[in-house]
Order: structure tokens, then sequence, then C-alpha cells
């Protein structure tokens, strides 16, 4: 075997660093830096990509890192894990004017709690009404959006736990069908699995989709947290010949959703739209928006009262909600946060002496049992998450949802990166996440001094 001097080596090396450097100054031409400084700026641009695994592993405390801390995270994987939660030596949490508390008793409920049950549909008498026995449900995630192992590990998991799962806006549910679960399958702006070729709603297919035993309930999807005004937005790197199909849209290009239902232009169209819905598919149909202006959740509530069309659930999308992708601007930029949306939702329901004709869910942010909790005693009657559950999945908050490129296989369709993703082991999670949210919220009702769930009033929270 020839051996070269180790000179010849080092001439290589720097050889192709006088390349790399003449291109970034000589050739391409999108970057000033680069045009300018050559390799210095090819090194600040590379240490710049590092940054967020730097801040991540390196340089963050346990209480800084968004949308959620590292303390955060580590409850929601040791809860899915089935590890011991306990902490030492006191909260990391700031204790100020912005805290939500729950008031302990000084005489806690020592007696057996009543178990929670919430039925949908029955305020319309519906044969087909439908029965969760837990306070919290998975968040709409949509095959496209995740993977399709992620989609199975969800779906089964939710089977284990006795919880129903949200399918999300990505047309017919097939991974989700595959593991047997509950499902609420979710109509987004776009009728994705429901439309016909020209984007309009296809009432015909919502009723073969609403005939599938597993299908339990129908939600409207008017707009997220993440990006009220806008519509869904699947980036064409995420976009497979299967979800083309599944969604009957074309290959190669990013799928903008409609900003809002083409049928729904003021509030007495969209309480005929929701009323249309829940006749052909003869199920519990209930709404989520995020909200914005109070005086149009208003005059959508008067127009439900005055047509007698209520649907059978509101769940109401904090502006702190996540999704796949959104512009930044509307993510950071518009909608209510979660409280201040629900306070109000609560308050114009009851004071047009309507709250008793629907139900109230309430998503952003709410991955631990205490925010649950309390989110309940300001009136919501049961808790959606999507978050939680990525992390149950084994979501280190990466993100790089839109890119394709997950590193924990759950956002993505890449063959390699999913293959990491065991569905059985995952699904396990999944359902011992589920399990300690429910045990922890029982005893925080037992340390309420409260016997039920439907004892939560608003009294029972600190500083609103």
């Amino acid at each position: 075997m020839i051996q070269f001097p180790r000179y010849i080596y080092l001439s290589v090396f720097l050889f192709l660093l006088i390349i790399l450097n003449f291109y970034c100054k000589y050739i391409q031409k999108r970057h000033t830096l680069l045009r300018n400084f050559g390799l210095l700026a090819f090194f600040r641009y590379f240490l710049e990509g590092l940054g967020p695994e730097f801040r991540q592993y390196l340089y963050a405390s346990d209480t800084e890192e968004k949308p959620f801390s590292r303390t955060e995270r580590t409850d929601v994987y040791k809860k899915a894990k089935n590890m011991d939660t306990a902490s030492a030596f006191g909260s990391l949490l700031n204790f100020d004017s912005q805290e939500i508390k729950l008031k302990h008793s000084f005489f806690p409920n020592m007696e057996k709690i009543t178990p929670f049950s919430l039925y949908f549909g029955e305020e319309r008498n519906l044969k087909t009404s439908y029965k969760i026995t837990k306070p919290v449900l998975i968040a709409g995630m949509s095959f496209g959006s995740l993977g399709q192992n992620a989609v199975r590990a969800l779906s089964r998991g939710a089977k284990k736990a006795k919880i129903p799962i949200n399918t999300g806006e990505g047309g017919y549910p097939k991974y989700h069908l595959m593991e047997q679960a509950d499902l609420i399958f979710q109509i987004g702006t776009a009728k994705f699995g429901i439309r016909k070729e020209d984007g309009s709603f296809d009432p015909d297919k919502l009723k073969v989709i609403s005939e599938l035993e597993q299908v339990k309930m129908i939600e409207i999807k008017f707009s997220q947290g993440a990006k009220p005004g806008k519509g869904g937005l699947l980036p064409k790197e995420k976009i497979t010949a299967e979800i083309a199909e599944l969604r009957n849209i074309a290959l190669g290009q990013d799928v903008l959703s409609p900003a809002r239902h083409r049928e729904c232009k003021d509030a007495l169209s969209t309480v005929h739209f929701i009323k249309d819905v829940q006749e052909i598919s003869g199920l519990p149909t209930g709404i989520k928006f995020c909200l914005g202006r109070e005086s149009e959740l208003k005059e959508l509530f008067l127009t439900m009262k005055k047509e007698n069309i209520f649907p059978d659930y509101i769940s109401i999308d904090g502006s702190e909600g996540g999704t796949g992708a959104s512009p930044k601007t509307f993510m950071d930029d518009l909608g209510f946060p979660l409280v201040e949306a629900l306070k109000i939702t609560e308050a114009l329901s009851k004071e047009l002496h309507i709250r008793d004709r629907f139900k109230i869910l309430c998503a952003g942010k709410l991955i631990n049992s205490g925010d649950q909790v309390m989110t309940l005693g300001l009136g919501a009657d049961a808790i959606y998450t999507a978050r939680g559950f990525l992390f149950a999945l084994g979501c280190i908050q990466a993100l790089k949802c839109h890119t394709n490129n997950c590193p924990t296989g759950i956002t993505t369709h890449s063959k390699k990166l999913m293959r990491g993703l065991n569905i059985e082991e995952k699904s396990e999670r999944i359902k011992c996440y589920v399990d300690h949210l429910v045990n922890y919220q029982y005893e925080l009702i037992s340390a309420l001094g409260l016997k039920s769930f439907s004892d939560l009033k608003k009294e029972h929270i600190i500083h609103l």
C-alpha cells in the first residue's frame, strides 16, 4: 500500500479550502458576507446553524427555552416512560402576578372521586352521542404534518388509553383507522377527504366517512391558534404520492388551504353549514376556532340562538397553540391567548343563556395536569393537547417540523428517519402519559377538597 507523506493530506485539505473560498467570494451571488469575507463568513454561517443545538444542550437553563422549557418537556418524558416525576428543593417557576394557581383546601377530600364522564350530543338527544371517561383528548394532527409511524403510534396509544384522537385536516384517515382508535374527523377549509375536484364540499364523501365505525364525532375547523385568519400549510417537501391521493391534491407544490370555508360568508351561513354537517353525518359535530373579535363571536352566538342551531361542542384554540408550519407574524401577532378566550366565551354564552347547549374544549400549551385542571375550573369541559403527545412520542423540540427532517421521525416522511420510531413502544408511552395525567388530575381534585370534576369552579383559581 502506498504511503503518502502527511504534508500531502494537508496540501489537499488546504487546496479544498482555497476552492471553497474562491467559490464563496467569486461565484456564488446570494450572500454578501460570503462574497466579502469568503471562508470567514462561511464559518460564521456554520456556527449560526449550530446555535439552536448549542443553546438547547449547553447554554439554556432548565426554564428559559421556548415554547416549552426543558423542565416542562422532561416532566412529559418521565410520565410517558412511567418514571417517578417527583422533584426536590422547590419550584423553578416565577411566583409573580402572572401565575395562575389552584386553591387547595384545609380539608382535602379523602373519599373516592366521582369518575369523570362527558357526553357529546346529549343536548340534541342524539342516538350517536359519544361518551368520554377521561378529560383529555389528542388534538388534531394530520397524516401529512406527521409521518405514518407517528400517526399509528398516537392512534394505537389512544386505543390503549381509551381516549379519542382527532384526525387533523389530512383527508381520509387511513393510518388513524388502522389502529382501531375512536376518531374525531376534522374538516378543514380545504375539505381534504370530502372534497370534489374543484375543492368544494362533497356531502357524499362525508357520509361515507361518518358511517365508519371508528368515527365518533366530526369537527369543523374554522381557525387555529398558531395561524388564525390563515389556512393550513403543508410544504411541498412533505407531500408524498400517498398524501396527494388521500387529500386529492397535486404533487410538487405547497398546499395552502383557504383562509375560511367558502360556505361560511357570515354568521347565518356559518350556522347553516354546521347544521348541514350535523344532518349529513348524523354524529356529534363541533367547531374549532381561535378567538379574534368578541363582537363576531357574539353575533355567531345570537344567530345560533335565533336559528336554534348549535354545535355539540366548541373547541377554543389559544393563540399560544402550535402547528407544523406557519408564518411567524401569524404565530406571534394574532388571536386571544387561551385563558382570556375561554373567559370571554364562557361569560358570553352564559349572558345569552346558551351555555347548556354545547360543551367547551380547550387547547393551548396544556401539557400537564395542573394547567388542565385550572382550565377545567375556568369553564372548560375537557382538554385537547397535541404537543404534549408529541413529547410523549419523543419530540425534542428541534423546531424542524416543516422541513421533513424531524430527527425523531415524528413530523417527517423520510423512511430513514421514521425507522427509529417504534410504533408499539411509543404507543405504550402515549398510554402511560395519559394514565399519569389523569391520576394527577384526580389527586388535584382531592387536594381542592372536591368530590368530582363538576365541582370545579372559578373560585378555586388564584390570580384571575
